[in-house]
């Protein structure tokens, strides 16, 4: 999860592809990032739940940093 953190940090402001352990993908920009999640602008507005995160509005949602398997530049 530290490494997840990390890339997150290093690369805020950035669009990225994220795959779930459960095999969902999302793509989307990093907004922020704290110790338990990272926080996504996805470019469709879209607006998740799920066991995963959760919706704040405005296309922005949070993934958990435990539940992410891969993350990737796009």
């Amino acid at each position: 999860m530290g490494e997840m953190y990390h890339f997150c940090r290093r690369n805020m402001n950035c669009r990225v592809r994220v795959q779930m352990r459960n095999g969902e993908c999302f793509e989307g920009v990093i907004v922020n990032v704290d110790n338990d999640n990272v926080y996504l602008r996805r470019a469709d507005g879209v607006r998740a739940s799920g066991w995963f995160g959760f919706g704040f509005g405005a296309g922005i949602f949070a993934l958990s940093l435990f539940a992410l398997l891969a993350i990737a530049l796009i």
